[in-house]
């Protein structure tokens, strides 16, 4: 292929409708498959699950002509033009890679892959084959996150010098004794599920800048006792499945320019409602959004000085755009062919701190994080 080719074929795909599966039809995959089919420009032609009643249930109510236990199948035969990847973290590098190597644009649910080596394998093999790689960060698309953006990029807060970012639950650990909760096949627990997310959208609002170094810490104290699963109570732990991730990680990042970053992700914890929260620190300004009790209740707080006299601002919020904003600007990326500025890399920075921060709780020290 060459370099003329990938180009010339995403605009050539840009003129038509795109066809477009899912694999996965839990939760996150719902999301993407109702965005695929609201959107007039796509064709949304297969679906791939394990379950058979996940499958005839979506398939009818989207009239949705392929379905498939066999994802490698439906890559085989249902000539897609784009993916979206929603299983599993394990299985998200081997199907991303799969996918890429035969001519389709992949979006993949967050975490990118257990490990940044996997990360890395995904990008690529988004480069050779001139397709996009994207992972869906829905959080970054809220409408506080915006707002606070602009605030940002409006110069209002000044050089921002440091940062505290963390979603910590009551009691939320997802799936106890099943592949959430074991080390192979999730890569990590509370910061790779939750915290990546913090991570995403701090960096995002800083600007990108780069991380060089982590110190971390990780706990597991509610999850190996049966504690701090979704429901109420003790859950009782499945034979032979234990907690092997934590569900708690606290971590000091450093940020290219001298700026730092407190970064803390819990599943479970003894306080009295769920909290998500982005502080922000500049030498003209700070400025915090907060959810408490759940995502609905979003609060955005600029404190600045106008004309030399204390001021706190009230951003007006517009609405959240959440995974229809990530498929959107995914399916803008696909038709803008330029796929070399979509190959996954933003992600993969995000998967080597994470690599990080878990070297720095394993040996107890700083590490740094692999450029």
């Amino acid at each position: 292929m060459t370099a003329a080719a990938p180009q010339a074929a995403a605009q050539q795909e840009g003129a038509r409708r795109l066809r477009a599966g899912v694999i996965g039809l839990g939760w996150a995959g719902q999301q993407h498959l109702a965005a695929y089919a609201a959107d007039p420009a796509v064709d949304l032609v297969a679906l791939s699950a394990m379950e058979e009643h996940l499958l005839e249930r979506f398939g009818e109510e989207h009239r949705v002509p392929g379905r498939y236990r066999d994802w490698r199948q439906m890559l085989a035969e249902a000539e897609l033009d784009v993916v979206s990847i929603a299983t599993p973290t394990f299985l998200h590098a081997e199907m991303a890679i799969a996918a890429l190597e035969a001519g389709v644009h992949v979006l993949t649910e967050k975490p990118m892959a257990q490990t940044g080596e996997a990360a890395a394998s995904m990008v690529e093999a988004a480069r050779r084959a001139g397709r996009v790689l994207e992972v869906s960060f829905n959080h970054r698309r809220r409408g506080d996150v915006t707002a606070l953006k602009t605030v940002i990029d409006s110069g209002v807060l000044g050089d921002i010098y440091y940062a505290k970012t963390g979603w910590i639950r009551r009691q939320g650990i997802p799936g106890l004794g099943t592949w959430f909760t074991k080390a192979e096949s999730a890569g990590g627990g509370a910061m790779m599920d939750i915290g990546i997310h913090m991570l995403d959208m701090t960096l995002h609002l800083l600007g990108e800048p780069g991380v060089t170094a982590a110190s971390a810490m990780t706990h597991a104290e509610f999850g190996p006792r049966g504690r701090g699963g979704s429901g109420f109570g003790v859950s009782q732990l499945e034979d032979g499945a234990p907690f092997e991730v934590e569900d708690l990680a606290t971590a000091f990042l450093r940020l290219d320019g001298g700026a730092t970053m407190l970064l803390e992700s819990s599943w479970a914890q003894w306080i009295p409602e769920d909290l998500c929260y982005v502080t922000l620190y500049g030498a003209d300004g700070g400025a915090t959004i907060e959810w408490a009790g759940g995502p609905g209740n979003h609060r955005i707080t600029v404190w600045t000085e106008v004309e030399g006299i204390p001021a706190e601002l009230s951003p007006q919020v517009g609405e959240d755009r959440g995974h229809a904003g990530a498929i959107a600007e995914f399916l803008q990326a696909v038709r803008s062919g330029d796929v070399a500025a979509h190959d996954g890399s933003l992600a993969l920075r995000r998967a080597r701190v994470i690599d990080a921060c878990y070297a720095s709780a394993a040996a107890g020290a700083e590490v740094a994080v692999e450029g």
